[in-house]
């Protein structure tokens, strides 16, 4: 079976630091290349992988300033199309855009959904809808007027992730600097509980964080900047608690699961994917800020061994290839 895979194109795959969608998409390539299927990889030319990598972008756009995004997105997906006749099918983890393309090809495309940045975006997803399989990342984040082929949950490397019994007394913020990650509330919580919290994530609106975060910011409160791979894993597994405060209908919360897999359960607004992901076992979910600062206690009772055996029963990446390989193979037998 050969497999293409389009990566996004605003970090390398894997990514240095932020870039979920890049992540995912370089776990599941290099699952694929160990299980033995024939893989395509069209990312950036600085990506690291085992597959062969085809690149027309020497990097990501979020990293050259200087780059016009559009002009490389679309000379990314065209280079993939041009060669699609090559390959046995086409998995697109870059959004909506080669939806357009897929008309050109005889060879079938999957697309991972990874969730809607707005509806405006729809109409296209409703034009290919008959014609391009759909995965979604969560059963909350389907959409009424789209079918699905599969809902298939992302998984992580647990190796990466080093599980930690004894936790330092802190409160951990791992996400985006946006209104609808609510690092503000994060914020308030840790300043209601007087525990010390650190804040950890790129800043995508600088407005916001100027407002709501820095005049925060002090000793017990401190801004770590965007960590990376090499120190994620071990400022999750020392923490009390990861706070996932979100404002939004999260499609999945890929933080989310790795802070369990360290052992450290989550406080979370019960919003979109986090009733899928969280139960009562792992982490405690809370509709405001009063109830979070009030129920934050029952964080205490949770056992970290239980939050490492539901991410190693229900969220390794092996389980997440295994599960695509499976769609691949439902794909080509009609």
């Amino acid at each position: 079976m050969k497999i293409a895979m389009i990566a996004p194109i605003a970090w390398r795959t894997p990514p240095r630091h932020y870039g979920p969608w890049e992540q995912v998409t370089s776990l599941l390539t290099e699952g694929l290349v160990e299980n033995g299927l024939d893989v395509t990889l069209f990312a950036t030319a600085d990506s690291i992988t085992s597959a062969r990598l085809v690149s027309v972008v020497p990097r990501g756009y979020e990293e050259d300033k200087d780059a016009d995004p559009k002009v490389l997105e679309y000379l990314h997906i065209s280079n993939v199309f041009e060669m699609a006749n090559d390959f046995d099918i086409i998995h697109n983890q870059f959004d909506f855009m080669p939806l357009c393309f897929s008309r050109f090809t005889k060879t079938p495309m999957v697309t991972t959904i990874h969730g809607f940045s707005s509806e405006k975006i729809l109409p296209i997803y409703k034009k290919y809808n008959k014609h391009v399989s759909y995965v979604s990342i969560s059963n909350s984040d389907r959409h009424p007027d789209l079918d699905y082929i599969s809902t298939i949950y992302h998984g992580i490397d647990i190796k990466n992730f080093p599980f930690n019994p004894h936790p330092k007394d802190y409160l951990l913020f791992f996400g985006r600097m946006h209104p609808d990650k609510g690092a503000h509330d994060a914020i308030k919580i840790a300043m209601a509980l007087k525990m010390k919290l650190f804040l950890a994530g790129p800043i995508q609106d600088k407005s916001y964080f100027r407002e709501k975060v820095e005049p925060y910011l002090s000793k017990d409160i401190e801004y770590l900047g965007s960590v990376g791979p090499d120190k994620r894993g071990e400022l999750l597994a020392n923490a009390v608690s990861l706070l996932h405060p979100i404002y939004f209908n999260e499609p999945f919360g890929l933080s989310v699961v790795e802070s369990l897999a360290c052992g450290t359960p989550v406080l979370a607004y019960n919003r979109g994917s986090m009733r899928e992901i969280i139960n009562e076992s792992v982490g405690v979910l809370v509709d405001s800020l009063e109830e979070a600062i009030e129920k934050f206690s029952l964080i205490y009772n949770i056992k970290r061994r239980d939050c490492r055996k539901h991410v190693e029963e229900r969220f390794t990446s092996q389980r997440m290839v295994n599960e695509y390989i499976s769609v691949y193979k439902k794909i080509l037998s009609k």
